[in-house]
């Protein structure tokens, strides 16, 4: 039976292997570490499988700079799960517990770039539907996108959408 629960300091070791393995490459492992060492407003979800941690989810700050207000919401990334238990529904599952956290704590909006395939059936639609972009050049207008949770606030967030620049630094 799989759980899902907040990473702790014994996570983390497995958490950096799948997402090496699930990426095929450090950057991403990279990415969380760097996060982990210097942003305390992360939400980091484990999967976890008769003990053993077998998926990862990762949300950290995001700003849209609308007209100079900069406005505050989450993004999602990484997201990995071991090859073997992939295509079993943990990968919704983490991304779901996540976003009800998010939407629970006040967090207005969740940014993703990703799969659309996958992260529309989670209720994910294009950010550009809200007048907003990515801050990296040639992102497909379809693979970048928004959750919303609070209309009023994201409403007047038209803007380019930025992440945390460890996401720059690291590739």
């Amino acid at each position: 039976m799989i759980t899902i629960r907040e990473e702790t300091r014994d996570d983390i070791p497995s958490v950096r292997l799948i997402n090496e393995q699930a990426f095929g490459q450090k950057i991403e492992a990279d990415i969380v570490d760097a996060l982990r060492c210097r942003c305390d407003e992360l939400l980091s979800l484990v999967a976890v499988d008769e003990g053993r941690v077998v998926g990862h989810v990762l949300f950290s700050p995001v700003t849209v700079d609308s007209d100079g207000e900069l406005i505050c919401g989450m993004g999602l990334a990484p997201m990995a799960v071991e090859a073997q238990q992939q295509r079993q529904g943990i990968g919704t599952a983490l991304v779901n517990h996540g976003l009800d956290l998010l939407r629970k704590r006040g967090c207005p909006f969740v940014i993703v770039l990703g799969h659309p395939e996958f992260y529309s059936k989670l209720g994910f639609e294009p950010a550009s539907r809200y007048g907003i972009r990515s801050q990296w050049e040639g992102v497909p207008d379809e693979a970048f996108m928004i959750k919303v949770f609070d209309e009023q606030t994201v409403g007047k967030a038209a803007g380019v959408a930025r992440y945390r620049d460890e996401f720059n630094e690291a590739v």
